[in-house]
């Protein structure tokens, strides 16, 4: 029978190896903020305007299919954090379907006062959903049209939600210079209560959330593959914590061997050729790198203190981050993929959970600062400039915060807060939960 660890253990034991206890550290002292790049600042957003589509068809289903299309389309404008959407309640009281229908002067004057307008018509004809999106440039009368897409699927409240996605997306990338959207992107996480654990899968925004394992037993760390076609995570088992792989592509777990001690906190590496990960197999808990199979692994750290939680730079492939705790508390350190050059970020608190931005500039993390019996401190994500260490606090008395995850897009991060998902900008503003209770670890694919 498999042995499983009381859910109170499970976050430390994970994320440290299940091994070790640490001394306390002096709590480091406040620094000076800074922007990341995924901040704004006072920089003058682009109005846009989303108009509902006009029915396309009397078919019955077009009703509720539009419904869906308008209500998702709205949303991922709204969520990417760039455009000043104009409030429904403010946007003229007509459904323009084609160019020919739209009025621009309706769109620009106040209370709208848009500068792009987002509009089209949705229409069901013998169980297919036919979507034709537009973007017009209200201030350029002459030549207005930014973007036309046409889409055809089968009519489906799935396919009208990803059809808004898809068109979302393209306006994002049209008017957020050139950065694809994060509409169509996944998140994975843990869900479950003690004893069984699985990982599931839902979008972007919460939506169409779903088991993706069926294992009976604790199964945590999903780390998604850089081309979304495989998913490593970590599993109970009689022989303790091990590394397994599941096809998203084959919908079926696919071998990956087993090893000695307890192997977790799988990374891959961008290329997807590697595989960084936490394993005990020689005693002491080390960050190992193997091939995607499992093979041709070696040992990268050698130091008395476990290593865990690795992840590498998804620009450049070079570096990893992990955390360590080889003096004490565990702590942030940065390193080249073959153990060379290892730098310490932080130096107190107890610090967990790094996750790298995709422009390789800055790292996330759960950081307690003040950690340690009597403590007045608490958990909270934070982001760090690699290159100059200096830091922000991104979430502040809200419980224990925990696994960030960047988006791909580097505009948004996801977390855990006391077991729920809950979603944020890079600068921790627009702060909402994404699941309800018993989900953790959420990791966002890479595109």
């Amino acid at each position: 029978m498999a042995h499983f660890l009381p859910a109170r253990y499970l976050r430390r034991t994970i994320l440290l190896a299940l091994v070790c206890t640490f001394v306390l550290h002096s709590p480091l002292s406040a620094q000076d903020g800074f922007k990341t790049e995924t901040q704004s600042g006072n920089a003058e957003r682009i109005r846009v305007a989303v108009a509902n589509f006009k029915p396309g068809s009397a078919d019955p289903a077009n009703g509720s299919l539009k419904q869906t299309f308008d209500t998702t389309l709205f949303a991922d404008l709204t969520n990417a954090g760039i455009f000043d959407i104009v409030s429904k309640s403010l946007a003229p009281n007509v459904t323009p379907g084609s160019p020919n229908e739209m009025s621009l002067g309706q769109w620009g004057a106040p209370p709208s006062a848009a500068a792009m307008v987002a509009f089209g018509a949705l229409g069901v004809n013998g169980g297919r959903l036919a979507v034709n999106g537009y973007l017009f440039d209200v201030k350029n009368t002459q030549f207005p049209q930014v973007l036309a897409k046409q889409y055809a699927e089968d009519a489906t409240e799935d396919n009208a939600r990803q059809i808004a996605h898809r068109f979302a997306d393209e306006i994002i990338f049209r008017l957020g210079g050139g950065v694809p959207g994060i509409a169509e992107t996944k998140i994975y996480y843990v869900h479950g209560a003690v004893g069984d654990k699985e990982i599931w899968e839902m979008d972007y925004d919460g939506a169409n959330q779903h088991a993706i394992t069926h294992l009976g037993t604790i199964s945590i760390s999903p780390r998604v593959s850089p081309d979304n076609s495989r998913l490593a995570f970590s599993s109970l088992s009689k022989y303790g914590f091990q590394i397994k792989m599941y096809s998203l592509l084959l919908g079926r777990m696919v071998n990956f061997p087993s090893a000695d001690g307890t192997n977790v906190s799988p990374a891959w590496a961008p290329n997807g050729k590697e595989l960084a990960f936490s394993s005990s197999r020689t005693g002491d808990p080390e960050i190992w790198i193997s091939d995607v199979n499992g093979a041709l692994g070696r040992r990268v750290t050698s130091f008395k203190g476990p290593d865990a939680s690795p992840v590498y730079n998804p620009r450049t492939g070079s570096q990893i981050a992990w955390i360590s705790g080889r003096t004490g508390l565990p702590q942030l350190y940065v390193m080249d993929t073959d153990g060379s050059a290892i730098q310490r970020m932080t130096d107190g608190g107890y610090v967990s959970s790094p996750s790298w931005s995709p422009n390789g500039q800055f790292l996330a993390f759960a950081w307690n600062r003040k950690y340690g019996p009597g403590a007045p401190g608490g958990q909270d994500i934070y982001v760090m400039e690699i290159a100059t260490k200096r830091w922000i606090q991104l979430t502040h008395d809200s419980g224990e915060c925990d696994f960030p995850s960047w988006s791909p897009d580097g505009r948004h991060i996801v977390f855990s807060n006391d077991h729920k998902i809950w979603t944020m900008l890079a600068d921790g503003t627009e702060r909402h939960a994404l699941t309800g209770p018993g989900a953790d670890m959420p990791n966002w694919s890479w595109k």
